[in-house]
């Protein structure tokens, strides 16, 4: 099977879409809240692959939203797995993932997708490309439990995410209190030190 080399990797948040329009975007995978309207901004995006997904981004249940589920994660892996299909020799692509703020689901799965398509890769320099990708990265725990599982990754992601909110809590301080505010504060007590 030819693989397409994803030469560059893009996440976003709604509201950032118009600036990547022009960026020869190849693939999209949109994660946004169940019942948000589709995306217009696609329409001035070059022709692309798209996949949406629909849940929230939340870590515990909350009445009435949709968590993050294995089945979800199967679907970004799928996803991935598609990246292959009709793919030209030394064709390159441009990935783009966003959910609402580009913060939490989209790093997600980002990380997931990076994890999947790179096996031999460590976990800390996963999360240290995800970091250069958007450095306001705080992916969304559940998800990456659930890629660790389906990844046979033996909990390494997950504790290499630990220490990435350890890396985020030391630099960007102010995650804390925001996180928590979000009723995520489980996430900041998991962080380790970088």
């Amino acid at each position: 099977m030819k693989t397409l080399a994803i030469s560059s990797r893009t996440i976003c948040g709604i509201e950032e879409l118009p600036v990547h329009s022009q960026s020869g975007v190849t693939h999209v995978l949109s994660i946004i809240d169940p019942g948000h309207p589709d995306i217009h901004h696609f329409e001035a995006f070059s022709k692309h692959l798209r996949t949406t997904l629909r849940f929230h981004d939340i870590i515990d249940p909350i009445p009435g939203q949709i968590m993050p589920a294995k089945e979800h994660v199967a679907a970004i892996l799928g996803f991935g797995a598609s990246l292959d299909k009709g793919a030209v020799e030394g064709t390159a692509g441009h990935l783009l993932v966003h959910c609402h703020m580009g913060i939490s689901r989209s790093t997600a799965a980002m990380v997931t997708l990076m994890a999947q398509g790179d096996p031999d890769a460590s976990e800390e320099e996963l999360f240290e490309r995800l970091r250069k990708i958007r450095s306001k990265a705080w992916p969304n725990s559940v998800m990456i439990a659930y890629a660790d599982e389906k990844l046979g990754r033996g909990g390494k992601l997950v504790e290499a995410l630990r220490r990435h909110y350890g890396h985020q809590l030391q630099h960007k301080p102010e995650y804390g209190q925001w996180m928590r505010e979000l009723k995520r504060g489980r996430e900041v007590e998991m962080a380790l030190p970088a």
